[in-house]
């Protein structure tokens, strides 16, 4: 079935453009042309008829969070089933991501199966949000473990490399730290099409760059919990801002301070920044307190918002949404909405290589979008050309 917009002003491959008709059929975009003066006079006439529809705000890509750990009260890790990667992607879809990547963090080896289970149920049903999977750990450092359980952290076992490297779970992202995982793995895993970034690390410099070397393309949640830049040692932050792989960044202003961020924009650019959010159960769900393992985490407020912490004060995760990173960038970092918009779709499209499918408006993508005011609030979320918040 067709349905024709006349959109006001769309961003299209990186360019605003106003005027414009875009024609969607069965969920993608067939095509997004400039409409004549006639044209549009049709239109605004056929439109007050109910014949088209026309969109009155500013138009954006949907949304594409490679880092979802939880949402609608529901942790991933704690439920890895298909019921939970429904409610997950329906807590975030509210808030314009239209496209994620369920992760999963350090665990054992049952829970990473169960997860990859539901992930490949997903896929097979053609879930409309989920792209694939991301595992956080466990193959990380216990110096800068986090959050993460430090007696779950593990090399990469024979077992696990097969569980990543299945064919049935769409785009698979593995977070390690170099130290823990030699270049020879991975390799391997880049050579079975897995994408791996590079995260929870205290490694030097150079064993960075090794791992780089070997295929690593991507690095999770820039300066949080990574070996820091210093004058004599640049450790994996200098890494990451001098290599050409993409940096995941949490905007909200909890992880990172605003000066930070901002320099990590203006650094790697629009092109080497990809937004995620880290997001706990908290995000869509209404409770302030969640049981993580053995313990829990609470959300609070503070003078920069809000933040999710473990009763000792370790911060943990987020709960942060993609629209909200969003208008952060654009409003205390000075980020143009372009720019924001890039790093909030576009990029992670690139990075998990989707370009084709998600993170823009092209012909032949899905037609995933958000509108949002003249304030940057969101007025709606379209995913696969239908209006989800109606």
């Amino acid at each position: 079935m067709k349905k024709t917009m006349y959109v006001d002003s769309i961003l299209v491959k990186g360019e605003w453009k106003t005027k414009q008709v875009m024609t969607i059929e069965d969920g993608s975009i067939l095509d997004i042309v400039d409409s004549s003066d006639e044209e549009s006079k049709k239109l605004e006439s056929e439109y007050v008829k109910g014949i088209h529809e026309r969109i009155t705000g500013t138009v954006i890509p949907g949304y594409v969070d490679t880092q979802v750990n939880g949402g609608g009260g529901v942790m991933f890790n704690h439920a890895p089933t298909l019921e939970s990667v429904n409610i997950i992607a329906d807590a975030h879809a509210q808030f314009g991501t239209t496209s994620l990547f369920p992760t999963l963090i350090t665990d054992d080896f049952a829970t990473i199966c169960s997860a990859a289970d539901a992930i490949s149920q997903a896929i097979r049903l053609n879930h409309p949000s989920i792209m694939g999977v991301h595992f956080e750990g466990p193959h990380l450092s216990v110096a800068k473990k986090g959050v993460h359980k430090a007696a779950h952290i593990r090399s990469i076992s024979d077992e696990e490399l097969a569980v990543y490297t299945r064919k049935d779970l769409g785009q698979v992202i593995v977070t390690v730290a170099p130290e823990n995982v030699s270049p020879e793995v991975i390799q391997t895993l880049v050579k079975e099409n897995v994408i791996v970034a590079l995260g929870h690390s205290n490694a030097p410099y150079e064993v960075v760059q090794r791992a780089l070397n070997a295929g690593a393309t991507g690095f999770t949640h820039l300066f949080n919990a990574m070996s820091p830049l210093t004058s004599r040692e640049p450790g994996m932050v200098g890494a990451a801002l001098l290599s050409d792989g993409i940096c995941g960044l949490i905007v909200d202003h909890q992880h990172l301070h605003k000066k930070s961020a901002e320099l990590a924009c203006k650094v790697k650019g629009e092109k080497g920044i990809m937004l995620v959010t880290d997001a706990m159960a908290h995000v869509g769900g209404t409770e302030d307190t969640v049981a993580f393992f053995d313990t829990n985490i609470t959300r609070t407020k503070t003078s920069t918002g809000e933040k999710l912490t473990t009763p000792d004060g370790t911060l943990a995760g987020s709960c942060l949404d993609m629209h909200s990173a969003l208008v952060n960038c654009v409003n205390d970092l000075g980020v143009t909405l372009k720019s924001a918009s890039v790093m909030a779709s576009t990029t992670a499209s690139y990075f998990t290589r989707s370009l084709d499918t998600i993170g823009q408006l092209v012909p032949g993508a899905a037609a995933n979008f958000v509108e949002l005011d003249d304030k940057l609030n969101l007025k709606a979320v379209w995913q696969r050309g239908v209006n989800i918040q109606k």
